[in-house]
């Protein structure tokens, strides 16, 4: 098992119902760690790579109506 981290800047959150939305998002996916949003638009996250891979984290996302910044 090999533990990716990674801080992703995230448009769409503005406020702490959208930080638990974006949370039951990614804990829906097999294979994440850990993912802390916070109200600044940062998510800290740590996924297992053999589990899930970033594309489909960012895809989670997208379905959850949020976008990673591009580059992040």
């Amino acid at each position: 098992m090999a533990v990716v981290s990674e801080t992703m800047r995230v448009s769409g959150i503005r406020c702490e119902r959208c930080v638990l939305r974006l949370g039951g998002a990614l804990g829906k996916l097999d294979g994440i760690e850990s993912a802390n949003a916070n109200l600044m638009g940062q998510v800290a996250l740590a996924w297992d790579d053999e589990r899930v891979q970033r594309e489909e984290i960012v895809a989670a996302l997208d379905r959850a109506g949020f976008r990673a910044a591009t580059g992040a």
